[in-house]
């Protein structure tokens, strides 16, 4: 199977899935989520493999997705409509990309996360669906857009975090380090960045000598656990919101300064602390 933004490799029961656009810090285009799911179902219909791996190419995991393409451009796009917008557009296209990321969570095998540099917004989304997640000290992992644009749509925050530290990352939009991340329970462990991938090896050589029948079995039953809570009724709501925090007034402020001045310095300006889009409802009244 050919893909554009995933590269595929399998060995000793490990198949590995790496997001393959180091270019653009890994960051999600229009290929990508369906890429991804395709390549998970490659791994569950191989009979040798036992452990599916993710990780990114280059200097980190994953930025999210392509504010060059979906913030900074010019003009109507799927994610961003001119006024009035059709939330049903948008919640066609969003609920798909979250389908296509929980293909990691559905997966009968084990799925390990490995994060260095960053997995930020759209990113944190991708790697918050897999099973076990091991990261670097340094690496860093939150969802920024919290403070305007964006919703996670796969809210796994709240089911890894409890309602109280997932309420303080989505009020707040911070970044945490992997060392943080493990001390909140977010994530298995952190480690030395140095230590990263044999961290990953070792657990992947104490899961891949267990029956894939075992694995399978052990994995739905705790999925199943946390669909009966109402994930995919809190997926709904958030791919709904999601949409909703890009057409509000605040969303469209963010969305034209990012026009304006290059999204890098619309989302420094959004992240500062500062007050957000002071005067956006005056300037965009009809959202």
């Amino acid at each position: 199977m050919n893909f554009e933004t995933i590269l595929y490799d399998c060995v000793d029961r490990v198949a590995t899935l790496t997001l393959n656009r180091p270019r653009h810090l890994n960051a999600i285009d229009h290929r990508m989520p369906a890429e991804l799911r395709r390549a998970v179902e490659l791994a569950e219909s191989d009979p040798g493999v036992h452990v599916i791996v993710l990780q990114g190419a280059g200097k980190g995991f994953c930025g999210g997705y392509d504010l060059g393409l979906f913030a900074e451009a010019r003009g109507e796009l799927v994610g961003s409509q001119d006024m009035p917008w059709d939330p049903t557009e948008d919640y066609a296209m969003m609920s798909r990309n979250t389908r296509d990321f929980m293909a990691l969570w559905r997966a009968r095998k084990p799925v390990i996360c490995k994060i260095h540099g960053a997995a930020v917004a759209g990113g944190s989304d991708i790697a918050l669906c897999c099973d076990l997640i091991v990261m670097a000290d340094d690496a860093r992992i939150g969802y920024p857009p919290a403070r305007v644009w964006g919703i996670p749509t796969t809210m796994m925050w709240v089911y890894r975090l409890g309602p109280e530290q997932a309420k303080r990352m989505l009020f707040t939009g911070d970044l945490v380090t992997g060392a943080e991340a493990e001390a909140m329970g977010l994530i298995l462990k952190s480690v030395p960045a140095a230590e990263l991938d044999s961290a990953v090896e070792q657990l992947c050589e104490r899961i891949k000598g267990v029956p894939r029948n075992q694995l399978m079995m052990s994995k739905l039953a705790v999925n199943q656990a946390y669909e009966n809570m109402g994930l995919s009724h809190t997926q709904m709501f958030a791919n709904l919101f999601d949409g909703i925090a890009r057409h509000s007034p605040e969303g469209l402020w963010f969305r034209q300064r990012a026009q304006d001045v290059g999204f890098k310095q619309a989302v420094g300006e959004r992240d500062s602390g500062a007050p957000i889009a002071e005067g956006a409802t005056k300037k965009f009244p009809s959202s």
